[in-house]
């Protein structure tokens, strides 16, 4: 059975969720829908990146993903479809699929063929109108290059970048996750010439922490802590607490 996984920001209290599998189903029946998640911050973009980036590669080849933060819909920004990893992707090109633009073999399309939507789309519903029949579409195994003109110039999101200079390396906080747990643009491999020289002290929001942690239980309850999570970024935590609020920090802190 096909896979198709749903992101949002649409949460659960409006029926925009129901809706979407609704017009998935109509079209694929036996398409198995995820809900991957639905609680995103609202219209924050870079979060949902970070989103698919942390779960794309838990997925099977072929799955059909559907993001759907959409800030700009109805206006110049264009549907996209994408297929990249060997997986098939649909969203507004606003950069959330900028993750996978650094790797080799993507394919971008405009979602335009009207084969492929609903017959009236209207300009605040594109989830509806355009996402969830191109994604139905593509679980039922329609090619990528049938749905539109190509695209080789998508969206990019802005990234900070990290920066060293002699034996210190400068990132800054991403996200902020449900429980608190500070993500940062620093990757394992950013860190590996630091770790080879010693132990390591992050600062963060005028606090110093010596050394990371394996796991988050290795520091004591309340007190901050950096490790490498599971999305194998340089992370602060609080045991039994929360870094964003113990810290008062949050994406941009640096």
């Amino acid at each position: 059975m096909p896979l198709v996984t749903l992101t949002t920001d649409f949460g659960r209290q409006d029926p925009f969720v129901g809706i979407v599998k609704g017009v998935i189903l109509g079209i694929c029946p036996s398409a198995t829908l995820v809900d991957l998640t639905h609680d995103l911050p609202p219209q924050d973009v870079r979060a949902t990146a970070l989103a698919l980036e942390a779960a794309v590669p838990f997925f099977p080849p072929g799955t059909v993903h559907l993001a759907v933060v959409d800030p700009g819909v109805g206006g110049p920004r264009r549907p996209l479809g994408l297929a990249a990893e060997r997986q098939l992707f649909v969203g507004p090109d606003n950069g959330l699929f900028s993750f996978l633009y650094d790797r080799p073999g993507w394919r971008a399309v405009t979602l335009s063929n009207p084969a492929y939507r609903l017959p009236e789309v209207s300009r605040t519903f594109h989830a509806r109108d355009l996402f969830a029949p191109a994604a139905a579409h593509l679980a039922l195994g329609v090619l990528i290059e049938e749905f539109g003109e190509p695209v080789v110039d998508p969206v990019r999101l802005p990234w900070p970048r990290p920066a060293r200079e002699g034996d210190e390396l400068a990132g800054e906080v991403v996200y902020a996750d449900r429980l608190g747990n500070l993500l940062t643009n620093l990757r394992e491999a950013d860190l590996a010439p630091l770790l080879g020289q010693g132990a390591v002290e992050v600062e963060i929001a005028g606090r110093t922490i010596q050394g990371l942690s394996a796991f988050y239980g290795e520091r004591a309850p309340g007190e901050p802590g950096a490790l490498i999570g599971s999305a194998g970024r340089l992370e602060i935590f609080v045991l039994r607490g929360a870094a964003a609020r113990a810290l008062g920090a949050g994406p941009g802190a640096a």
